[in-house]
C-alpha cells in the first residue's frame, strides 16, 4: 500500500479504493502525535481527503522536514474534512496514555464536520465505542493515504501547541524537544522539577532506565 519517490516510501491510496469497492464513499484517516511525550496532550485528527484532491508527498509526518509538513499541512486544511481532538496531561495521568490515545482519535472521529461510513485507524488496535466500521491498519502513517494526512495535521497541530507552551515554561525547551524525552529535557525536570503541564505518572527513574518512543 505504499509507493516510492526518490527512494522514500509515499502513502497511496489503495486501501481507501478498495474500501470504496465495497460500497463506502466518505473514509476517514485517524492518527496521534505525543503519546511517547513526557509534557503536554496527546493530539489526534481525522482526515477525510477529498477524491478529487492531488496532495503530493503524503508519507508519516516523522519523515518529512517541518517546513514541507507545514506545506502539506496547508494543501490538506484547504482541501479536505478534518478535525483535531486532544487528552490533556492531568487525564493521561488518569486513565494511561494508550486509553488517551485512543479516546483522542475517538474524538477526533466525531468532531469531523462531514458524514463518516468507514474509518482507518493507525496502529495495532481498533477505537473502542466507536459506532462505525473500522479497520486498524499497522504502520498506517507510511501506507494509507488518509491516515498519513491525519498524522501530518495532528503533527503540526501539536508542535504548535508545544512552541506556545515554551512561551510559559521556557526552562524545559518545548520549543526545540516538543515534550519528549531529550537529555536537556530530563536535566531540565531534575533541575526544576515537573511543570502543571508535564505528565506526572510518567517518572524520571523509568524514562532514564528504559527511554521512552520518540
Amino acid at each position: 500500500m505504499t509507493s516510492r519517490k526518490r527512494g522514500r516510501p509515499v502513502a497511496s491510496r489503495r486501501l481507501e479504493n478498495l474500501i470504496r469497492q465495497n460500497g463506502f464513499t466518505c473514509i476517514a484517516g485517524v492518527d496521534e502525535v505525543g503519546r511517547g511525550s513526557i509534557a503536554g496532550s496527546v493530539v489526534a485528527s481525522a482526515v477525510i481527503i477529498d477524491a478529487a484532491a492531488r496532495i503530493k508527498g503524503l508519507r508519516d509526518s516523522k519523515m518529512l522536514t517541518g517546513q514541507r509538513r507545514e506545506e502539506i499541512f496547508a494543501e490538506i486544511v484547504g482541501s479536505s474534512y478534518w478535525s483535531t481532538a486532544e487528552v490533556g496531561p492531568a487525564e493521561i495521568d488518569q486513565i494511561n496514555i494508550h486509553n488517551a490515545s485512543l479516546k483522542a482519535m475517538r474524538l477526533a472521529v466525531a468532531t469531523l464536520g462531514s458524514p463518516v461510513d468507514f474509518v482507518l485507524v493507525d496502529g495495532l488496535f481498533p477505537l473502542p465505542d466507536l459506532w462505525l466500521p473500522q479497520q486498524a491498519v499497522v504502520a498506517g502513517d507510511r501506507k494509507c493515504a488518509a491516515i498519513a494526512a491525519a498524522s501530518i495535521v495532528a503533527k503540526v497541530t501539536r508542535d504548535n501547541q508545544m512552541r506556545n507552551l515554551h512561551e510559559l515554561y521556557p526552562v524545559y525547551g518545548f520549543d526545540r524537544n516538543k515534550g519528549y524525552a531529550t537529555e536537556k529535557h530530563l536535566q531540565a525536570v531534575e533541575k526544576f522539577g515537573y511543570s502543571d503541564v508535564h505528565r506526572h505518572s510518567f517518572k524520571l527513574r523509568g524514562i532514564r532506565k528504559y527511554g521512552l518512543e520518540r
